[in-house]
């Protein structure tokens, strides 16, 4: 196999903007591959720490694979600068939804034969939520997923509904980003609807990794707990994978500083999971 190319698509997002699409592979002309979308998560982007290693060692492996900004991402041309504050501002979970769908019917149009979806703590919430509903997903990893987006304190949450938007803080850059009510009212309105993950988890049918570290600090290893109890009520093929020692982001930060071992160990697991599933 050849030594994976990264080609770079624009498709539309559900505000119209840009949906800036990355897509890394080794195949041929004429030579499908088995495709992975990867998501990432709340404050995240496709060029994070660890999403271009991880979409480097997929293409490796003989998978195409994809990994795109959500529109509301914030994150611009740049690629790591969140310079598009007024689409950071109305993001909302069903647009996330929404511009996943436009990337997968993409994917699925370019003659994937099969279909995988990585997801990472809020991103991993939503490509549960997805693979729910498309048949076309055969084969699901998540890593620090959330089994609910409706995560803040009640006295933000009242602050957030009276003033209109909640003020975010970027950690690495220091700068306060706004997020407009739509993503609350979206949230209040669809929690037990379209966005209940864990009610799609339980109607999960496609294998499942479920990865989560033991000190994960920002989201509770309970949530891998409580997405592996209703993927298994509902008769789901789902596996939990706990690191022991490892934090939200296994070791990794931004900007790419090296892997860690518990990096290595959760990315080749995923390899092999995918392998496994989509062959």
């Amino acid at each position: 196999m050849g030594t994976p190319k990264l080609a770079v698509v624009r498709l539309v997002g559900c505000d119209g903007g840009p949906l800036r699409v990355d897509t890394r592979s080794g195949a041929k002309p004429g030579d499908a591959r088995p495709a992975i979308v990867i998501c990432h998560g709340f404050k995240g982007f496709k060029d994070w720490g660890f999403f271009p290693r991880a979409a480097e060692r997929l293409a490796l492996a003989g998978f195409t694979a994809v990994s795109f900004n959500f529109s509301g991402s914030g994150v611009g041309e740049d690629g790591e600068s969140f310079d598009e504050l007024e689409r950071w501002s109305h993001q909302t979970i069903s647009a996330d939804l929404a511009d996943l769908a436009t990337v997968v019917d993409y994917v699925a149009a370019q003659g994937a034969p099969w279909l995988g979806l990585l997801g990472h703590s809020r991103g991993g919430g939503t490509a549960v939520l997805h693979a729910a509903r498309d048949h076309r997903v055969k084969a699901l990893v998540t890593w620090a997923a959330v089994c609910r987006y409706l995560r803040w304190p009640e006295e933000d949450i009242e602050r957030w509904r009276r003033d209109g938007k909640l003020d975010v803080v970027n950690l690495r850059t220091g700068q306060v980003l706004p997020i407009f009510k739509g993503l609350l009212d979206d949230l209040e309105a669809n929690g037990h609807g379209t966005l209940d993950i864990l009610g799609a988890a339980s109607r999960l049918r496609a294998p499942w990794l479920i990865v989560h570290g033991t000190a994960d600090e920002s989201v509770s290893i309970d949530d891998a707990r409580r997405l592996s109890v209703a993927s298994r009520s509902g008769g789901g093929d789902s596996e939990l994978l706990l690191v022991e020692g490892a934090g939200h982001t296994f070791g990794v930060r931004h900007p790419w500083a090296g892997s860690s071992a518990e990096f290595d160990h959760v990315l080749s697991r995923t390899v092999e999971f995918f392998s496994a599933a989509l062959s």
